[in-house]
């Protein structure tokens, strides 16, 4: 237990609220300068979570381990004109899925492409036998799910949508996390839904123009981060991080490699929606999301089952 643990543990209640107050008002004063509309420019820097993955994938070119995919199956007649103009909105409103990442004097950068258009590709099975459309759609789709990504040359999404009949589709998306993550694919489906319902009625879009756009937040983060901000979070993080343990000693059934990989399988269970209810609500009386809650029980079971209060956890972000 370091000595700043030590210290914050032997505070007492009153005195840990009021250090939790001044800890908000400090993270506000930093939030401060607000997100403005960047002037036109040919290149842009990445965000420091963009340059992360830029990073990974530029180590990993062939690759798909960054790849985000998703499914739904569509049920009932199908405005396959309306849901193409749907593809054709969301690339026009959101320059993050227009955007590929060259180097520029040795650096990564973001070049969003004006004219690349969002395209849906739309693959009739119908001419196969009835119970073999599935199968094939859900073939072509795992195939599209593991294809890496290009990301000087782009698109950096994919989408289709596979006729099983007239009554059932099936649409996949593929997409490379540097554009895309858990949230905002959920801001995507919601718009997606938005728009179709407008378009297959031959009406115009009922989404309002967005004020800013990814790019902005990223070169709003270099410069926030470009001050002194920078600098003493890198001093914090490197005490913090300092000397961290070589390995987890978990009770594993084998030995571990000697070269990591990411080949694994995943365990997939259900919560009930009341569950769930009540995880949001805990987070938001704790002002973290429920991501931070979820990974805060995660790293609590690994220092059940190992015994050691150091433990590292790495997290895509």
């Amino acid at each position: 237990m370091s000595d700043l643990t030590k210290s914050l543990e032997s505070l007492s209640p009153k005195k840990r609220a009021l250090l939790e107050v001044l800890r908000k008002e400090q993270r506000a004063d930093r939030c401060k300068q607000s997100i403005l509309p960047r002037p036109n420019t040919e290149t842009l820097p990445l965000s420091f979570a963009q340059q992360r993955l830029w990073f990974l994938a530029e180590s990993q070119p062939d690759s798909a381990t960054y790849n985000v995919a998703a499914a739904f199956r569509l049920q009932g007649s199908l405005d396959v004109d309306a849901l193409k103009r749907v593809f054709s909105e969301i690339g026009r409103r959101h320059e993050v899925l227009r955007t590929i990442f060259a180097v520029k004097n040795g650096e990564p950068v973001q070049v969003i492409d004006s004219a690349q258009q969002m395209v849906l590709q739309v693959v009739d099975l119908e001419n196969l036998p009835e119970d073999a459309r599935e199968s094939e759609a859900l073939r072509l789709a795992s195939q599209d799910a593991i294809t890496s990504f290009d990301l000087s040359k782009g698109p950096l999404i994919r989408a289709a949508l596979f006729k099983l009949s007239a009554e059932q589709h099936v649409l996949h998306l593929t997409l490379h996390h540097i554009v895309c993550d858990a949230w905002s694919m959920g801001v995507l489906f919601g718009e997606m839904a938005e728009l179709y319902g407008a378009f297959s009625l031959h009406q115009s879009s009922p989404l309002p123009e967005l004020p800013i756009q990814y790019a902005d937040y990223a070169a709003w983060q270099r410069e926030e981060l470009s001050r002194e901000v920078l600098q003493g979070q890198l001093a914090y993080w490197k005490e913090k991080l300092r000397n961290p343990p070589a390995l987890l000693n978990l009770p594993t059934d084998r030995v571990r490699p000697a070269i990591q990989n990411f080949r694994g399988e995943k365990q997939t269970c259900v919560l009930p929606a009341s569950f769930a209810s009540r995880l949001k609500t805990f987070a938001e009386r704790h002002s973290v999301t429920p991501f931070v809650l979820m990974l805060a029980a995660f790293q609590s079971l690994l220092y059940r089952e190992s015994s050691q209060r150091d433990i590292i956890v790495g997290s895509p972000v």
